[in-house]
C-alpha cells in the first residue's frame, strides 16, 4: 500500500486504471505462465493435500472445475468484475473505502486468473492444442473493453465526480485524466490480447509433426503415473 501507485490512485483516475491492468491483464497470465499448480500442491502439507485433493476428484468436484475454466464462464466473470466495479457508484465505494478497495484488487486478479486460464492452459498433462475458438474468445474479450474504454475518452463529462474533489498533483483536468486512462485501457488491452492471438495463429497454421506428438503423448502416459505416484493426493 506504500507504493507511488497507491497514493496516486485516489487522485488520479489514470492511476487507478494501470492498478486494473497490472493485476488483470498483466500477473495474471504471468503467474499462469510460471505453472504454478503442482509446485503449489508439492508446498502443502502433505496431511491437506490428503484431506482435500480428493474432493476434487469426485464427480462435483470434477464438475466445478470443468466450469470454472471453461470459457464462456472465464469470458462471463472476467467482463463482470470489468463493468461492475466501473460503475460510478461502485467505482467511488471502492476508491473511499480501503476494505472495498482491497476486496476490488482481490477480484480483478481472481478474474484475471480466471480469464487467461483456457488461453494459458495451465494445469501440467492437460494442456491441449490451441483451438480457433481461442481466437473468437480473446477477440470477444475485447468489446467490453473498448466500450468502455470508448465512453471514458469521448465522453464530455466526467463519469467519476469523486476526483473532482481530490487533492491533485498533477496539471491534468479530471476530464482530461479519464480521457487518459480509456486511452491507455484501449491500447493496452489490444496489444496485449494481440500477443497470444498472434501466436495461437501461428501455432495452428504450423505444419504438425505427428511423430512429435505421438512421441509426447507417449512421454505423458508414461510420466503421469510415476508423478502422481509420489504424492498422494495431488490431482
Amino acid at each position: 500500500m506504500g507504493s507511488t501507485l497507491a497514493a496516486l490512485d485516489e487522485q488520479m483516475l489514470t492511476v487507478h486504471m494501470i492498478q486494473h491492468l497490472l493485476l488483470m491483464t498483466f500477473a495474471a497470465p504471468l503467474i499462469l505462465l510460471g505453472l504454478p499448480v503442482m509446485p503449489f500442491l508439492y508446498g502443502l502439507p502433505r496431511q491437506f493435500t490428503q484431506a482435500v485433493c480428493p474432493l476434487f476428484r469426485r464427480l462435483p468436484g470434477q464438475r466445478l472445475g470443468r466450469m470454472l475454466v471453461q470459457p464462456a464462464f472465464s469470458w462471463l466473470v472476467a467482463t463482470a468484475v470489468l463493468v461492475g466495479w466501473h460503475i460510478p457508484a461502485i467505482f467511488t465505494l471502492a476508491l473511499q473505502s480501503g476494505a472495498w478497495h482491497l476486496f476490488e484488487q482481490a477480484t480483478f486478479l481472481a478474474a484475471g486468473l480466471l480469464f487467461w486460464w483456457p488461453v494459458v492452459q495451465p494445469w501440467p498433462n492437460a494442456r491441449t492444442e490451441p483451438r480457433w475458438s481461442i481466437l473468437l474468445y480473446l477477440f470477444l474479450a475485447t468489446l467490453p473493453c473498448d466500450i468502455l474504454s470508448a465512453f471514458l475518452v469521448f465522453s464530455e463529462r466526467v463519469a467519476y465526480p469523486v476526483y473532482l474533489s481530490a487533492s491533485r498533483q498533477s496539471d491534468l483536468s479530471v476530464l482530461t485524466d479519464q480521457q487518459c486512462a480509456g486511452a491507455l485501457m484501449w491500447t493496452c488491452i489490444t496489444i496485449v490480447y494481440l500477443v497470444p492471438a498472434a501466436i495461437l495463429s501461428t501455432r495452428l497454421l504450423a505444419p504438425r509433426d505427428s511423430g512429435a506428438e505421438l512421441a509426447q503423448s507417449e512421454f505423458l502416459r508414461i510420466l503421469t503415473p510415476q508423478t502422481n505416484s509420489k504424492r498422494v493426493g495431488v490431482l
